[in-house]
């Protein structure tokens, strides 16, 4: 068990260095905001699948990503702060609005919550056309990297996202995901233990916005112009349909729908209005005729065991 376990992590490792270093040699063209997209993709995805540990939709994953993306062009553009501040504000932004967030509407659970989610996430889009400081409904403009990461902004994303989906799989691994997922299957019986269910569904709520908020940081700076329509209940569509293609099982369900559809898009650009089909047509397809997405697939071909599923199936 132990050789087979550090055989993993051997590989992960070195997977992780080819795709970072992979990365170095994008430019700064249109490869380089495909893996861009591709990677912040998976970090919003990821951040959406952790709360799904407890079984319940986030649609407020929009919103949070929102929260992150300006206060970091705030904290660039408006104030001049270093980038590291920016998305360690971000991230801290998001965190913060999600527990008291979380605590108020984490008492619901299912269709409940994920309605309440999907207000949350409208609701803050309008407040942000109603704020000229932030560009209303114009958005903000010139949300740039700093310059030491001109040619190298997207090693330096993929560097992040690879770091949050490592520390995101310790932490569904640890004692805690355990708990997570209990939770899941049934919450009351782990109240009767002397668990706190509420508190621990808030906790992983902020665990999954602090990785929003970030993604959202990058995605602004990637983008270099924000608006409220970018932050809408589509965004958390699009990152439903990247797990369900993916598979839910497993986090690596996130990074494969993600880089798939991700890709498949540039395609689906030429659809026009029709754009927003394609995504909701990958979900059907998927739930359909792929129940563990593109991870049951491969364990499938690889003839290994069904894995029970981390994540609940909606």
């Amino acid at each position: 068990m132990g050789n087979a376990r550090g055989s993993t992590i051997l590989y992960v490792a070195l997977l992780s260095l080819l795709v970072l270093g992979g990365s170095l040699f994008t430019g700064t063209g249109f490869a380089a905001s495909l893996v861009i997209w591709v990677a912040i993709n998976i970090l919003l995805a990821a951040s959406f699948r952790f709360v799904q540990l407890i079984g319940e939709l986030n649609f407020a994953i929009a919103g949070f990503a929102g929260v992150g993306a300006y206060i970091a062009g705030v904290c660039t553009t408006k104030l001049g702060l270093p980038f590291v501040i920016a998305l360690a504000s971000a991230a801290l932004a998001a965190t913060l609005l999600s527990l008291i967030v979380g605590y108020i509407t984490l008492r619901t659970k299912g269709p409940y919550f994920m309605l309440i989610s999907f207000a949350f996430t409208e609701v803050l889009r309008m407040v942000y056309t109603q704020i000229d400081y932030i560009g209303s409904n114009s958005g903000m403009l010139g949300v740039f990297p700093p310059v030491l990461l001109n040619d190298y902004y997207p090693t330096f994303v993929v560097g992040v996202v690879l770091l949050s989906l490592i520390v995101l799989y310790k932490i569904e691994q640890s004692d805690f995901g355990k708990v997570l997922v209990a939770i899941r299957n049934n919450d009351a019986i782990v109240q009767t233990v002397g668990i706190n269910v509420h508190l621990t569904k808030v906790m992983c709520l902020a665990i999954s916005s602090f990785v929003a908020g970030i993604g959202g940081a990058l995605l602004a700076h990637a983008n270099n112009v924000i608006s409220p329509d970018d932050f809408s209940f589509l965004l958390a569509v699009y990152t439903l349909a990247y797990i369900k293609v993916g598979g839910e099982s497993h986090i690596a369900g996130p990074i494969l729908g993600a880089s798939v559809l991700t890709l498949l898009a540039q395609v689906a650009m030429g659809f026009g209005p029709f754009e927003h089909i394609f995504y909701g047509a990958a979900i059907v397809i998927a739930v359909l005729l792929m129940p563990d997405g593109l991870v049951g697939i491969i364990r499938k071909f690889l003839g290994l065991a069904p894995k029970p599923q981390a994540a609940a199936r909606h």
